[in-house]
């Protein structure tokens, strides 16, 4: 129990407190319209712990995952439903029977990171060499899963790359403590076609890489693994005297060309091209020296690496000095030539200090970014206050592997509190009317806290 003169935990309070109940709601309400040829669902999970033996030192990504889904066909949204994955301990906290084969309880959680489709199948994933779990469709956990398995005990990673052109699923996995990562390529069923074994002395955290037309790219940073710290529940520290580095490797496979860039943590790829010169990354990056247990309070911006292959040398600018995460673009320019990148501002709000308090519950500010990478400029979206949005995900108006001739031809769908009824709106946004009204609010009965990630799994 937390003393009465200590600040709550932000974790655990305003819009990042978890929800305790599991609700199905079918036939919700909506303001506007849904897009008619819009079919498929809208997942997303987080963290949402069951239950904390210790308030104070709960940390955020420590949390079991629950998905939220949302059904849409036909202009309708059919429904709703919040389910936690059910690792072995989730089953056995909540009396039920274990979901699938048995696990090693070692390595088994409940994965928070990433919720995606392929191939009529739904998985939940993770990173650090713990296992994806499958889901029915309708979010029922059907067990941990082999996704993306390899002999040496790796799996695919929480941020797995689709290239829709050639339906291959590219996935750079690391384990905690081990000096190697593998990149995994499966085709489109998640069979694995091949892998590419690739030194990572010292155990850096890679948390996420980038994907051209014919290289991977890898980050190597100062942050690294330390069995000193597996009792904290986020096992990494600084390494300040570690370089930070960007990799470059042919997608088939061969030798690394690393290139030094200043102290950070590449947090997630928007995306990455190729040009006549080399490559170039765009990507959140954080600043060095942030409190990891904290990822919530970096204050992350949106910058430009071009790795100029010839000369042997990285440029460094800045696109954006907002602080922001949660980079997404439409997915048929997966690692080529692109324009557009949308993210949430991530500013993190503290959590009020009374009733009078003026400022808004624990979260992040409330706006959505919409950036014009060729003509440098920014919309932004903004739900108004106390609306926490998350994660605007891009949804085609037309099937994701056709390169439409307006690349924002499409949606930006996110979660959004509403305050004035005490829960969550899916806003469905016109991507070429960013900043203007809502095309649909789809009205959630209950509240749905920040999390990750999630996707947009049409059902063809």
């Amino acid at each position: 129990m937390t003393n009465p003169g200590t600040p709550p935990n932000r974790y655990l309070s305003g819009s990042f407190a978890p929800v305790t109940e599991e609700v199905t709601a079918h036939d919700l309400p909506v303001t506007g319209r849904i897009p008619a040829h819009l079919s498929g669902r809208y997942l997303r999970t987080g963290p949402n712990p069951l239950g904390t033996q210790d308030p104070a030192s709960h940390l955020w990504t420590l949390g079991e995952g629950m998905v939220h889904g949302v059904r849409i066909r036909d202009g309708r949204a059919e429904w709703y439903r919040n389910r936690w994955v059910r690792s072995a301990s989730v089953a056995d906290r909540l009396g039920e029977p274990r979901r699938g084969a048995p696990v090693d309880e070692r390595t088994d959680f409940a994965p928070n990171v990433q919720v995606a489709g392929l191939a009529g199948r739904t998985y939940v994933l993770i990173e650090g060499g713990l296992r994806p779990y499958e889901l029915s469709y309708d979010l029922d956990t059907i067990g941990a899963c082999d996704l993306g398995a390899t002999p040496e005990g790796y799996n695919a990673n929480a941020h797995s790359v689709f290239d829709p052109r050639t339906r291959e699923l590219h996935s750079l996995a690391f384990r905690y403590g081990a000096e190697h990562v593998q990149h995994i390529v499966m085709d489109d069923t998640g069979t694995v076609l091949r892998t590419t074994t690739i030194a990572a002395p010292g155990g850096p955290y890679m948390h996420d890489f980038a994907l051209t037309e014919h290289h991977v790219v890898l980050y190597d940073g100062p942050v690294v693994f330390s069995p000193a710290h597996l009792s904290t529940g986020v096992p990494f520290v600084w390494d300040r005297a570690r370089t930070a580095r960007v990799g470059v490797m042919p997608r088939a496979g061969g030798e690394v060309r690393w290139f030094e860039v200043e102290p950070g943590l590449a947090g997630h790829t928007l995306n990455a091209h190729e040009t006549a010169a080399g490559v170039v990354v765009d990507l959140v990056r954080h600043p060095e020296g942030f409190d990891i247990r904290d990822f919530g309070a970096s204050r992350p911006t949106l910058d430009r690496w071009t790795v100029d292959l010839a000369a042997g040398r990285v440029r460094e600018e800045r696109l954006d000095d907002r602080i922001q995460e949660f980079p997404r673009l439409n997915p048929a320019f997966t690692g080529r030539p692109y324009r557009y990148g949308y993210t949430a501002v991530t500013e993190l709000y503290a959590p009020r200090t009374g009733p009078g308090d003026p400022r808004p519950d624990a979260g992040f500010s409330s706006a959505l970014l919409k950036h014009d990478l060729v003509r440098g400029t920014t919309e932004v979206h903004g739900f108004g206050r106390h609306a926490a949005v998350g994660e605007g995900v891009f949804v085609p108006a037309g099937p994701a592997a056709a390169a439409p001739a307006d690349e924002d031809d499409g949606y930006v769908m996110a979660y959004a509190h509403d305050p004035e009824r005490g829960a969550a709106d899916l806003v469905i946004l016109s991507a070429q009317d960013f900043t203007g009204r809502p095309l649909a609010r789809i009205h959630l009965p209950v509240r749905v806290p920040l999390g990750l990630h999630g996707n947009w799994v049409p059902d063809h």
